[in-house]
């Protein structure tokens, strides 16, 4: 007899076994950044620890109206696979956007991405064995740690001072590790308002630290998303200027939109073209879309005067953040004074642990990112990471007095 419409169905039963992981998969770790995001979107809460552009500056009407005649008027190919290298259109427009950084470049040596974050990826399958060793700066982006802890690479800090990467810190460091029997395969910096420092490499370091590694047989990836970020605007010669074998990552998502997901990657023409392949096993391509959005951005758009109002936004919160941690922290507090991008590193009095210190932060309606988050070893847990990227100076002013209670009343602890 056939079971009545209404009558309640049974469940089937459902078998299930763990999976088998492989090895790597312990060394992905959740993002540090990323685990106080929810929590930055508290209301009330200030959030001091995002590296978020300011999108306001964009003239989203225009960019709307340019997004929808793309797809009405050439929607058929817009919204089409598209070749793994790239447009070429925008693989000449980024050559040109390189150029102010004093890079010659043809489109044949570029690499379309989406986002340099996948660049950095890509580099790093190529180049690295499990166990190999990467160089890279302390601190450093918190992005790269996940990757190269990700694909099994052993991470070793180089220290910095006010001018960046030490070159002879660098030297002392290759001569180490290999005395160690270990491989080193690469060395990935920043030097342009390094993420998390704010630091920028010293000029007259750029073509030491490539030929020290050019001299180790070590490649050297240079990723650059802030260095047009520059609040006196003073170009920044790339190491990429100073030796065609330096693999160079760039991004659209300072300078445009971290949303449409567009980077790339300078490199060699036989390490681009090893780096392809690998892409499209990855992605097959890039966004089409994004792509040609990004291209006309670059070409039909004052996009320079865009970024300038942003950049005249990023600095007048730097000023602030700096006059308010100098007005409410206690004196023993030490900060860095970047002239760019969007990232202030902070020292702590001896004693006092950023981790410790974030729940009662919380507590007080401020967020930010200790330390740790930027160390492959656990380290840096006397120091934070500021943004003063997107919060308005008047709250900027106050997540400093938030976090200054929170300094304050630690130390009398």
């Amino acid at each position: 007899m056939p079971t009545p419409a209404s009558a309640p169905q049974s469940s089937p039963v459902l078998h299930s076994r763990p999976v088998a992981y492989a090895v790597r998969a312990d060394f992905f770790r959740p993002s540090p950044v990323r685990a106080v995001f929810d929590i930055s979107m508290r209301e009330g809460m200030i959030s001091l620890a995002g590296g978020n552009p300011d999108l306001g500056v964009l003239p989203l009407d225009e960019l709307g109206a340019v997004a929808g005649r793309l797809i009405a008027e050439h929607g058929l190919e817009v919204l089409q696979y598209g070749t793994g290298a790239g447009l070429e259109p925008l693989r000449e427009a980024v050559c040109e956007v390189m150029s102010t950084a004093g890079i010659r470049a043809v489109p044949g040596d570029i690499l379309i991405t989406s986002g340099s974050q996948m660049g950095l990826e890509l580099v790093t399958s190529l180049l690295c064995d499990p166990g190999d060793v990467v160089l890279v700066e302390a601190p450093t982006y918190v992005g790269a740690i996940g990757t190269f802890q990700g694909l099994e690479a052993d991470i070793v800090h180089v220290a910095c001072d006010d001018d960046g990467l030490i070159p002879a810190e660098l030297e002392r460091t290759i001569a180490e590790v290999r005395a160690q029997g270990r491989t080193i395969k690469l060395l990935y910096t920043i030097p342009n308002f390094n993420n998390p420092s704010g630091i920028t490499l010293h000029p007259d370091r750029r073509p030491v630290v490539a030929e020290l590694c050019r001299n180790a047989g070590i490649a050297l990836v240079e990723d650059d998303p802030y260095g047009l970020l520059d609040f006196w605007d003073t170009p920044l010669q790339a190491i990429r200027s100073f030796d065609e074998s330096v693999i160079y990552l760039g991004s659209m998502s300072k300078i445009f939109s971290p949303g449409i997901r567009i980077g790339w990657v300078l490199a060699p023409r036989d390490v681009r073209d090893r780096l392809q392949l690998a892409a499209e096993a990855t992605t097959i391509c890039p966004s089409v879309l994004s792509q040609h959005l990004a291209n006309i951005y670059l070409r039909e758009f004052d996009w320079r005067g865009y970024m300038n109002r942003a950049i005249d936004r990023y600095h007048e919160r730097a000023q602030r953040l700096d006059a308010a941690l100098a007005a409410h922290l206690p004196e023993s507090v030490r900060w860095t004074r970047p002239h760019g991008g969007f990232f202030v590193w902070l020292t702590l009095p001896e004693g006092l642990s950023a981790e410790a210190l974030l729940p009662r932060g919380i507590e007080e309606g401020v967020v930010f990112v200790p330390g740790t988050a930027f160390f492959g070893d656990g380290s840096g847990d006397g120091n934070l990471r500021l943004s003063f990227s997107l919060e308005s100076p008047d709250r900027i002013e106050e997540g400093v007095r938030r976090l200054a209670r929170v300094v304050t009343a630690a130390l009398e602890i």
